[in-house]
């Protein structure tokens, strides 16, 4: 099954505190945005590579995008929501391949062996529009409106979900199309899919698939990436 990439890295990084975002912060050794490049960029089935940066960064994040991939990586400008940037970042892609992965260029814990796994669980389940990754809840969950519970859900039915999230290619396109029309906001890519009448089908993933969003959460992934640099654990 043949893919294009996009890697979302558009956001202002406002929860990270730093003025230059979080996507150009040193981790193990390079930029936090390569670690997600390098892993699409050697997934087999992979084709073209997208990386979603702020207008006026473009250049910069393509120099670390193409070193970190080993290859010619396009760049489209983000847009002011998630939503806006991944549909910068399809209309970026050339031709029509099968799938579409999207992935945050924040989640440096991702390899390419879990984008392959992903992309095969797509091509074994010809029903399924998409496949996310994800896994059950570990905590309790509950609805709090202010600061009282309303609700404690059964968390037997309730996973957290991550990237990378592959879909066909025509069904992603036609939910983004679909939700700008009706004017739809949704919470990941899935969800714009799932909201088009798609079906959506979970791959279950590591849980130390984490999105880095505050200073403190660089400790826990600079010790993960060396801890496999090094061949421990």
């Amino acid at each position: 099954m043949s893919a294009a990439a996009i890697i979302v890295a558009g956001g202002s990084g406002a929860r990270f505190g730093r003025d230059e975002g979080k996507q150009t912060v040193e981790v193990a050794g390079r930029p936090l945005l390569a670690w997600s490049v390098a892993a699409c960029a050697a997934a087999a089935g992979v084709g073209q590579l997208i990386v979603v940066a702020p207008a006026d960064r473009i250049e910069e994040y393509r120099v670390i995008a193409e070193e970190a991939a080993g290859r010619a990586v396009a760049v489209a400008p983000s847009g002011p929501s998630r939503q806006d940037s991944v549909m910068s970042g399809l209309q970026a892609i050339e031709g029509t391949p099968d799938a579409v992965i999207v992935h945050d260029g924040a989640r440096p814990l991702a390899t390419s062996a879990l984008i392959e796994q992903v992309l095969r669980s797509l091509s074994d389940r010809p029903d399924a529009d998409g496949v996310i990754v994800g896994h059950p809840s570990v905590d309790t969950v509950k609805v709090v409106d202010v600061d009282v519970v309303h609700e404690t859900p059964d968390r037997a039915r309730l996973w957290s979900i991550q990237t990378p999230q592959v879909f066909r290619m025509h069904a992603l396109r036609t939910a983004y199309m679909a939700a700008a029309v009706e004017g739809y906001t949704g919470t990941d890519d899935a969800s714009l899919v799932e909201h088009a009448g798609g079906t959506v089908v979970v791959h279950e993933g590591p849980r130390d698939n984490i999105k880095v969003t505050r200073p403190e959460d660089l400790v826990f992934v600079d010790a993960a990436l060396k801890a496999r640099r090094e061949g421990v654990g």
